[in-house]
C-alpha cells in the first residue's frame, strides 16, 4: 500500500504548492473578500490512483470541507465542497465542517459495503471550546462537544475519477471527548494510516489549562492516538488516556496561538527498514512545522478507552 500521505520533504512542499493553487475565489473567499483554505490534508486513495487533498475552505457559508485530487502532487483539480446528506434531522451541509481525512482504501460501510471514508469534525452550534468551557466539568458526553465522525461516499469504485464522488451519507459519530485533556473537543490530526494493530489516527484534543469552569479559558491543544479496527473501523480497538505530545517547547507555547501541537501528517519510515516507525508533522502554535517520531508497539496498551460514541447520540 502507497503511504497514507505524502511522504519525505515532499509533505510541506506539496502542502505549500497546494495551497498556492487554491488560493483563488468562491467558494473558499468571503464577499469582503477574507477566507482562503487551511490545514490541508493528503492521502493517496488507491481506488482512484490519485492524491486526494482534503482542506477547509472559508467560505461565506462558514468553513466547509472542500475537495482536490492530484496525479502527481504540483497540479491540483478542484472537485468543490463536500456535501452530507441529512441524518436525523440534522442538515450536515449547513453544518460548519473542518478537520477531514479520506482512508486510502475502500472501508465496509455501516452496512458491509465497500465505500470511501472520511474523517470529520462538525462543528454544531454552541459547541466551540471557548462556548463549553464555561459549561460544568462533569456534563454528560453529547452533541454538545466536538467530536470525530466518520461519513460515507456511496461512489462507484469502478469510475476510477475523483470527479464520481458524490455527497457523504451514513454518518456515524466515531468518537467523543472522554479524557481531561480533551474535554473541550477533539478532531481529527493525521489521515489514517494502517498499521499492524488496525487503522492509526494521531488526532487533537482541547482541554483547560488550570481549573475548568473558571473565570480565565485558557485553552490547550494536545495530541492523542486512536487506532480502528482494520475490518470495521467504527469500532475503536485502543485510544490513549493521556495525551502522547503535548506543548512543552517554546515554539509551542508561544506563536500565533499559544499552547497548541496540532498533527496533520504522518509518514512511514520504510525507508529505514522500519514499518512501525512514524513521522508525525504537526504544527507549532500556528506559527511554525514541528516532527515528533512514533514507534507502534508490538502490543496495544490495555488501559486504553474504547467509548462507544454512537450509544451516546
Amino acid at each position: 500500500m502507497k503511504q497514507c500521505l505524502t511522504s519525505w520533504i515532499l509533505l510541506p512542499i506539496a502542502c505549500i504548492l497546494a495551497s498556492m493553487y487554491l488560493t483563488v475565489p468562491s467558494p473558499e473567499l468571503r464577499p469582503d473578500g477574507s477566507g482562503g483554505c487551511e490545514d490541508p490534508r493528503i492521502t493517496f486513495v488507491e481506488p482512484m490512483q490519485r492524491y486526494m487533498m482534503t482542506y477547509t475552505a472559508l467560505s461565506s457559508r462558514g468553513p466547509r470541507i472542500a475537495l482536490a485530487a492530484s496525479k502527481d502532487l504540483l497540479h491540483w483539480q478542484r472537485l468543490g465542497l463536500a456535501t452530507f446528506a441529512p441524518r436525523h434531522r440534522i442538515e450536515f451541509s449547513d453544518v460548519d465542517d473542518k478537520d477531514a481525512s479520506l482512508f486510502p482504501v475502500a472501508i465496509p460501510n455501516p452496512s458491509g459495503k465497500s465505500e470511501l471514508a472520511i474523517l470529520h469534525r462538525p462543528l454544531f452550534p454552541d459547541t466551540r471550546p471557548k462556548e463549553t468551557a464555561r459549561r460544568p466539568s462533569s456534563r454528560a458526553v453529547d452533541l454538545d462537544r466536538e467530536s470525530i465522525w466518520i461519513s460515507y461516499c456511496p461512489m462507484s469504485l469502478e469510475a476510477n475519477e475523483p470527479d464520481c464522488l458524490c455527497r457523504f451519507t451514513s454518518h456515524h459519530r466515531l468518537a467523543t471527548p472522554v479524557s481531561p485533556w480533551e474535554r473541550l473537543k477533539i478532531g481529527g490530526g493525521t489521515p489514517p494510516i494502517l498499521t499492524r494493530h488496525g487503522w492509526l489516527i494521531v488526532y487533537h484534543g482541547v482541554g483547560e489549562m488550570g481549573e475548568p469552569g473558571g473565570k480565565v479559558h485558557e485553552l490547550c491543544h494536545s495530541a492523542g492516538v486512536m487506532v480502528l479496527s482494520k475490518e470495521h473501523p467504527q469500532v475503536i480497538r485502543y485510544r490513549c488516556t493521556e495525551p502522547v505530545l503535548t506543548p512543552v517547547l517554546q515554539q509551542e507555547c508561544h506563536g500565533i496561538i499559544a499552547n497548541v501541537v496540532f498533527p496533520t501528517g504522518i509518514d512511514r519510515r520504510d525507508d529505514l527498514g522500519s514499518p512501525n516507525r512514524f513521522d508525525v508533522y504537526y504544527g507549532m502554535a500556528d506559527y511554525r512545522i514541528g516532527v515528533a517520531r512514533l514507534d507502534v508497539p508490538d502490543f496495544l496498551p490495555s488501559e486504553g478507552v474504547a467509548d462507544s460514541a454512537e450509544a451516546k447520540v
